[in-house]
């Protein structure tokens, strides 16, 4: 098992990578939560695998679940008073534990639940899929869609501890170990350029999900997403390079009604912040090109064809971190270091958004 730690102003936590659930029982009386109720809350794809299996490993603690319809569809307010509707029914009180079973749609609404019923209580991470386990598990973002904007109802509401068994990953389709890459490649390009060296060196083995190389991905992954919320937990500044391709991705996924996964309209939107990069002269045709090579080896899209370059502009504006109506784009400065570009013209980004929307 390796362990990582989280030290924000507002909590300190542990993150557990490992490959079997063994040590979670340990984990949660480490956190001092033993002899509290808890309360699973997962979804109708990780149920049927893992649910009973988990609530047998903690069979000595009081055990409620709440099962919700799988997809980003259900991420919304709707779905969040039902989750309360459950909490009341169960007597839920401050002291009671969430558990966040499953991927980064659950994590964030369980998340979210666990900030605002009681105006607070504490919750832990259990993430079921790789871009959770890489990304949305680790840092205390939380919230749902609304009107079919992406996340834009929230708190910053840290969890107790994050225990992830990247043996589950065993359990799902491609398509979705692929959207997990596409964050990890996210984060080799913003802050750790060996990890994208140990990428090119290790991407067979890391596609077919070999333990030492994937391990290695999300504890590395994990570092440097803990670095980054260590020195800025409430995204006020050196937190927004978390979102590479983040403004351009989440335009495409709006815009195509969530049928896309969140993983790969990243990496589309990564393609896009690059090509702005290279019209701004900050990084090569051949960094581009690599950065395509990498996705495509992975089977991850690099285009978005068949959307309106002006659609795609226009939705960006909804994007939270838009300020005084301007986009704040993520950057590099080069390979392995990011920063958030304010004043990027208009003309530009459009010409970013042709070059992933046109063959």
């Amino acid at each position: 098992m390796k362990e990582l730690k989280i030290n924000t102003p507002s909590a300190e936590y542990p993150i557990y990578i490992t490959d079997n659930f063994g040590g979670l029982t340990g984990a949660l009386k480490k956190a001092g939560l033993e002899g509290r109720k808890l309360c699973i809350i997962t979804d109708s794809n990780v149920a049927p695998i893992y649910l009973e299996s988990i609530k047998d490993l903690l069979g000595e603690w009081e055990i409620s679940s709440y099962i919700f319809k799988a997809g980003e569809e259900s991420k919304q307010l709707d779905t969040i008073r039902d989750f309360y509707m459950h909490f009341l029914n169960e007597k839920l009180d401050r002291r009671s534990v969430l558990i966040a079973l499953g991927g980064g749609v659950t994590g964030d609404m369980t998340g979210f639940a666990a900030a605002t019923y009681l105006r607070g209580i504490p919750f832990i991470q259990i993430p079921t899929t790789l871009l959770a386990q890489v990304d949305s598990s680790v840092g205390g973002k939380t919230g749902v869609d609304l009107l079919g904007n992406k996340n834009m109802v929230g708190a910053f509401y840290q969890p107790k501890l994050v225990y992830i068994n990247h043996k589950t990953l065993g359990t799902l389709p491609y398509k979705q170990v692929a959207a997990g890459l596409a964050e990890a490649v996210k984060t080799a390009y913003i802050a750790d350029r060996e990890l994208l060296e140990y990428f090119d060196k290790n991407k067979a083995k890391i596609k077919v999900l070999s333990d030492e190389e994937i391990s290695h991905v999300i504890y590395e992954c994990c570092k440097a997403k803990a670095y980054v919320v260590d020195q800025d937990e409430k995204e006020s500044g050196l937190r927004e390079i978390l979102n590479f391709g983040h403004t351009f991705g989440h335009a495409i996924e709006m815009l195509s009604g969530f049928e896309l996964l969140h993983g790969e309209c990243v990496s589309v939107g990564m393609v896009a912040a690059m090509r702005l990069n290279a019209l701004m002269g900050q990084t090569s045709e051949s960094e581009l090109k690599h950065m395509e090579e990498l996705l495509s080896f992975f089977d991850l899209p690099i285009k978005a064809n068949g959307f309106d370059t002006q659609t795609v502009y226009e939705q960006m504006f909804y994007d939270k971190k838009t300020k005084n109506g301007r986009l704040n784009l993520v950057l590099l400065k080069e390979t392995g270091s990011a920063y958030t570009e304010k004043n990027a013209d208009g003309a530009d980004i459009k010409a970013a958004i042709d070059y992933i929307t046109t063959e």
